[in-house]
């Protein structure tokens, strides 16, 4: 281990944190800036800094802290929801005080540590974990709020016909089929380029409605970036809203007959219960698997409109594509990692390079370039990986956002153990990796070699992927700089309706990483736990204080992504008892070596337990808990309002264009609260009325009306920009 080249990058790692955080600290006191790190607050309360000089806004506070550590997890799950409290969970769990004390305290022999390690890990923390999150998952499906995924399917492989359009042959099925439990339905259109023009117009009205309440009676100054209604007078806008309500009043009587022209094989199928839509997801519908493919639709914040129109007979091609797209871009990343394992070997670089011998002579230099540049350069070219990865998890298909980031999440995941792992402990050569990989029995041996030389390289990896990412990650900088050239350059004014939501697939790769860092390398390279936790401390404080101010979150999976993390630990822990394997292979200790060999057994059969008794209560709902909550909402008299309530709450063409709300597509649903996105059309509740409840209307010509009003909406928006240019 290279110590001087250690600690050059652990000082420069450091001082830029130190710097990052005191900037943070006074950045955040600046009311031009408020937009920025306190957004979610901004977007739920409407509340605004006094634009006062104050001494104490310019000096460094650890005010923030104390801040993001006094709300309990209780009050976070109110304000953010389930995914952020396990989010926390995640670095509470993953933070490895059993390895530190371990290792610095009894100073035991290797099994012994493994011992503890297996016994304090996996068979009481792991199970606890998921028990408590199983739990929590549990008492969030049964005690949230109306949740209109509960009566509703997502029907995908709908036959075509020639005979009847879709609409008709999915009311024929289900009226057939399902005849005590189905109650109405809603075509999914495919418009993704007029989709995109009504998100379009709801953002403008938003920003309209915004700019309405707060700027009365006032006009936007000339300059040379005109802002939406610059020049207008604020009322000008309220004249075109009443027309626009007129005029959609009139539209809302009357029907389109081309509106099924658009329709695809896909639809929203709901249901009278609960109860009726699980066993409806989970039954084969035909005998036909690629027809009526039926699943549990997920929230209505949470639909990813854009791919419920594509045939489900192509999802599987996707799938391969883009797993193979995945493998290849993992073996082309080889060459940037062989590239930063030149950077870590001096004597190889002067060879390569003999140009640089006389700078690379300077110890400072030679330590800054072996020590701090190798994960400086490959922390740069990681960072086009998890946009790369969400690409082609949106071409795969999935029906939801928060599917498309768990399948991002899984993509990163892999793509960091192995590439930031197994490439650079096995020297980064294709040719070695070749070798190991075609004798078996040699990989534990390798490994025990190998990850000894790469401490240094880990923990640099950890104080510029972690400690310097999270004061990154604090500071906000491209929204911080995209705040400062929108105020003062294009003046335009604050947008409290845009709201970044957490990016949970980048972020719990990364924990999950430097939790298998801190298993692999605590008994070949303990010196790696000091820094492990000083980062896990910092990210606790940092997420939380980011989840609290910053982040909004969209929609709510209910902890999905625990299993990830299970999954992650034991893999973990199997590799961890791999490289001792080979550690006692090497100090030629046969009895060790063993009983690790049924250690190894143990592990898998535990986690083969977890699978089976906590795995299917994150992916599905038990008939109990549905049907309690089924007969509870029948004895209180919801279950008629609930039914109406169904009936727009997958529309793609929501009726709230003209709410008038503070909040927008970045953050929609968690002003007003959980699932506060089901609101009712007065005049499709009128409608609905007029009918029984078993044979509810489809609305499938509602998209086209929305769609006319839209258009209208943005004719009179452009006419008003005119108007305000001629002023």
């Amino acid at each position: 281990m290279k110590i001087s080249a250690l600690l050059t990058s652990a000082g420069i790692n450091i001082g830029l944190c130190a710097l990052l955080l005191s900037l943070y600290s006074i950045l955040r006191k600046q009311p031009g800036n408020v937009n920025v790190y306190f957004g979610r607050r901004l977007a739920q309360e409407h509340s605004r800094l006094r634009d006062s000089f104050i001494l104490e806004r310019f000096v460094p506070s650890p005010s923030w802290i104390m801040k993001a550590l006094q709300y309990k997890e209780e009050e976070i799950l109110d304000i953010a929801g389930l995914d952020a409290v396990v989010f926390l969970r995640i670095l509470v769990f993953s933070t490895p005080t059993e390895l530190f004390w371990t290792r610095y305290s009894s100073w035991a022999d290797s099994f012994n540590i493994i011992r503890c390690i297996y016994y304090w890990k996996c068979r009481t923390k792991i199970k606890m974990e998921y028990k408590n999150i199983a739990r929590m998952r549990l008492v969030h499906v049964t005690r949230s709020p109306l949740s209109p995924s509960h009566f509703t399917v997502l029907v995908r492989g709908i036959p075509k016909s020639t005979e009847q359009p879709f609409h008709d042959a999915v009311q024929t099925f289900f009226t057939k089929y399902h005849a005590s439990s189905y109650l109405s339905h809603q075509m999914v259109y495919k418009v993704g380029k007029v989709q995109k023009i009504m998100s379009g117009a709801k953002k403008a009205y938003n920003k309209c409605a915004h700019l309405k309440d707060n700027v009365v009676d006032q006009r936007c100054r000339p300059s040379v970036y005109r802002c939406c209604l610059c020049g207008g007078p604020s009322n000008s806008f309220q004249l075109y809203h009443d027309e626009l309500e007129v005029s959609g009043k009139e539209t809302d009587d009357h029907s389109d007959p081309n509106a099924r022209d658009e329709e695809c094989a896909s639809a929203f199928v709901f249901f009278k219960t609960r109860y009726a839509a699980l066993v409806s997801s989970e039954v084969l519908q035909t005998s036909n698997p690629m027809l009526w493919v039926t699943d549990m639709a997920p929230e209505p914040d949470d639909v990813y409109w854009s791919n419920l129109w594509l045939p489900y007979r192509q999802l599987w091609i996707r799938r391969i594509a883009t797993l193979l797209a995945s493998i290849v871009l993992m073996f082309l990343f080889l060459i940037p990692v062989t590239f930063v394992q030149g950077l870590s070997q001096l004597d190889t670089l002067q060879q390569r390079l003999p140009f640089l011998k006389g700078i690379l002579k300077k110890p400072f230099i030679s330590q800054l370039v072996t020590g701090y540049l190798p994960s400086v350069v490959l922390q740069l070219f990681l960072y086009a990986i998890p946009p790369t990865m969400m690409l082609f998890s949106a071409v795969e298909g999935p029906i939801s956002h928060s599917g498309r980031k768990k399948s991002a999440c899984y993509k990163v995941l892999y793509f960091t153990i192995w590439n930031v792992f197994f490439v650079n402990v096995l020297s980064g050569s294709v040719i070695s990796q070749i070798n190991v990989l075609s004798s078996p029995k040699d990989i534990p041996s390798q490994l025990a070699k190998a990850v000894p030389r790469q401490a240094t390289f880990f923990i640099t990896y950890v104080l510029t992927s972690g400690w310097a990412s999270l004061s990154s990650e604090v500071m906000q900088l491209f929204s911080l700089i995209w705040n400062f050239i929108r105020k003062y350059i294009f003046r335009k004014t604050e947008d409290p309706t845009s709201v970044p939501s957490f990016p949970y697939h980048t972020e719990i790769p990364k924990l999950l990483f430097f939790g298998l860092l801190g298993f692999t390398c605590s008994i070949l390279a303990p010196l790696i736990l000091p820094f492990l936790l000083v980062y896990y401390f910092l990210g606790y404080i940092v997420y939380r204080n980011q989840i609290l101010n910053v982040y909004c979150s969209r929609y709510e999976t209910g902890g999905s992504m625990w299993p990830i993390v299970h999954n992650t630990t034991v893999f973990s822990l199997v590799l961890t008892q791999i490289i001792a394997l080979g550690v006692f292979g090497l100090k030629e200790s046969p009895v060790a070596a063993g009983f690790m060999i049924p250690l190894v057994i143990l592990t898998l059969l535990f986690n083969e337990y977890c699978r089976k008794r906590f795995h299917p209560l994150f992916k599905s709902f038990s008939a109990q808990d549905l049907i309690d909550m089924d007969r509870e909402d029948e004895q209180s008299g919801r279950m008629d309002q609930i039914h109406e309530q169904l009936i727009l709450a997958y529309c793609q063409f929501p009726p709230d264009a003209q709410d008038k709300s503070p909040r927008g597509d970045e953050c929609e649903g968690e002003v007003e609260g959980h699932n506060s996105s089901i609101e009712i059309d007065n005049n499709a509740r009128s409608q609905v009325s007029k009918d029984d409840s078993s044979q509810h209307p489809t609305l499938g010509t509602l998209p086209v009306v929305r769609l006319q009003k839209a258009v209208k909406f943005l004719s009179m928006i452009f006419t008003l920009q005119k108007r305000s240019l001629s002023i």
